[in-house]
């Protein structure tokens, strides 16, 4: 595949992740088929609810399948980077950032004129078969 095929979702004025994790799953059939769908569905989600929660609320999502990679990035307002919390039990959060950190193969915080782009990567496995 020579062009690499992208979805956006540009400042969404949905509330949730419903919106992008619909974009993100029809994406990963159509041109991403190897990848972890359920992995890259809840990092999406995740990176969502960040922005929801700890900038002024709009969000861009970027999708893009080269041959042998998935990238993943969310482009908020914060120029703050995700840190890392204790997860609390009691119900008080904590747990997204370190999913993130786990489920993708690759993750990197650039700083933006407009905020920041967290970018998560996937490489395809050895054992899938070739073309995205």
């Amino acid at each position: 595949m020579n062009a690499e095929p992208h979805v956006v979702i540009e400042d969404s004025p949905h509330r949730d992740s419903s919106g992008a994790r619909r974009a993100t799953a029809d994406f990963l059939l159509h041109y991403c088929p190897w990848a972890d769908g359920d992995a890259v569905l809840l990092v999406v989600s995740e990176l969502v609810a960040n922005a929801l929660r700890h900038t002024a609320g709009w969000w861009r999502l970027h999708l893009t399948a080269g041959q042998d990679t998935l990238v993943v990035e969310m482009d908020d307002s914060s120029p703050l980077p995700p840190v890392p919390r204790e997860p609390d039990f009691a119900g008080g959060g904590g747990f997204g950032w370190h999913m993130v950190l786990e489920l993708a193969g690759r993750v990197e915080v650039r700083p933006l004129p407009y905020g920041k782009r967290v970018q998560a990567t996937w490489m395809r496995p050895a054992s899938a078969q070739s073309g995205c």
